[in-house]
């Protein structure tokens, strides 16, 4: 006997939720049937001469499939015997408080059209007047280099804040569940929503979700520099905010399109490819065709008709790879350079200089930064 499960058709395969943990599988067609056949009373060995009859081309063995079952702990009895659960309780999710007509005020289809509209606008902007770019100097604010970091952070935890919640108002207009989370990209330190229960849904209203962070971020883009365009021969603290709202938000923007981090645009292009684990058989292909990047190769395993999707995927996931070393090089060195020959003159200062203090808060705030990653890092891979 199978635990209580609610299973729907997906683009190429079914998504098995099991009601006890909330946990999702995706499983063939063939799998559904003897799960279907299983809870009809059959035994085993009439489900697998069944199979075999129905599906001549697979591969049916029923015992190796129980035995998947019990690990993925979806039979509750066996033989008659009751089998026990881990205990893994999963924790609730939040935001029940969001009421869903709110969620589907920010999406609905006019929104979702407008927010099409603003990121044309956007580009269009961008061609017209190539001086709102952004540029690395935008971060620095203040002449003080131990003000700059807090009044970015503040900035960013703010924009993420905005961006999240895009996610979270969207999972909310399907009557949805979720949670924020700590996460990282590479050696950002960011937040996540916890998107777990998307499952439910079918795959045209999964996209709408994944795309949710980026609709927020174009209108937030769209503000910032219809912003510089107003204040165009001002000066200001207020300028200068608004020059970090665009850098901050044009490279958030731009990581989405390094879907090699599995970003919310990557998750898209699983979703509309209908090829999940798009990553993993991806990373294998390319060790396949690049076998100096690893020496030990495993076999690749990947459905059929899925090897374009996943061909396809690497190219993308080479220009992701081609646009973070960009980021690199147009940004982030040229802005850590910067603070260097800003900070470095003021450790030769004494004591009671300001810019030597300056230096060394400014050194401490780095190193709490660097502490934040490497806890995301073991929180992620070292608790696995």
């Amino acid at each position: 006997m199978l635990v209580p499960l609610d299973i729907h058709k997906d683009k190429k395969h079914y998504i098995v939720e099991d009601k006890t943990s909330s946990e999702f599988y995706e499983m063939p067609e063939v799998c559904i049937d003897a799960i279907e056949l299983i809870n009809n009373g059959e035994t085993l060995g009439e489900i697998e001469l069944l199979l075999k009859e129905k599906y001549p081309n697979e591969e049916v063995n029923l015992i190796d499939f129980v035995e998947q079952l019990i690990k993925m702990e979806l039979v509750s009895e066996l033989d008659g015997v009751k089998l026990e659960k881990r205990d893994t309780k999963k924790e609730s999710l939040g935001f029940l408080w969001l009421s869903p007509q709110i969620g589907k005020f920010f999406f609905n289809k006019f929104s979702l059209f407008l927010y099409a509209v603003l990121f044309i606008g956007n580009a269009f902007l961008f061609i017209a007047k190539p001086s709102l770019f952004p540029h690395y100097k935008d971060l620095f604010i203040f002449d003080l280099m131990v003000l700059n970091i807090p009044a970015w952070m503040v900035l960013t935890f703010i924009l993420v804040l905005i961006h999240e919640f895009g996610h979270i108002l969207a999972m909310r207009a399907q009557n949805l569940p979720t949670k924020l989370e700590v996460g990282h990209r590479l050696f950002l330190v960011v937040l996540e929503t916890d998107m777990s229960s998307i499952w439910k849904l079918s795959s045209k209203d999964r996209n709408v979700l994944f795309l949710a962070g980026l609709c927020f971020d174009t209108v937030i883009l769209s503000l910032a520099l219809i912003s510089q365009l107003i204040f165009a021969n001002g000066s200001g603290i207020f300028l200068s905010i608004i020059h970090v709202v665009v850098l901050d938000t044009f490279i958030r923007m731009v990581y989405q399109c390094c879907v090699y981090m599995k970003t919310d645009l990557y998750y898209l292009f699983e979703n509309v490819s209908g090829c999940y684990n798009l990553m993993e058989n991806a990373q294998q292909a390319i060790r396949k065709k690049l076998p100096f990047l690893n020496s030990k190769v495993t076999e690749e395993v990947v459905f059929a008709g899925e090897k374009t999707t996943v061909f396809v995927y690497s190219i993308f996931y080479f220009i992701g790879v081609a646009l973070t070393v960009s980021l690199f090089a147009i940004y982030y060195i040229p802005q850590l350079l910067f603070a260097l020959k800003k900070v470095l003159p003021g450790f030769l200062l004494g004591l009671d200089s300001l810019p030597f203090w300056d230096a060394m808060l400014f050194s401490l705030q780095i190193l709490i930064g660097m502490l934040l990653l490497l806890y995301s890092w073991r929180k992620k891979y070292v608790r696995r």
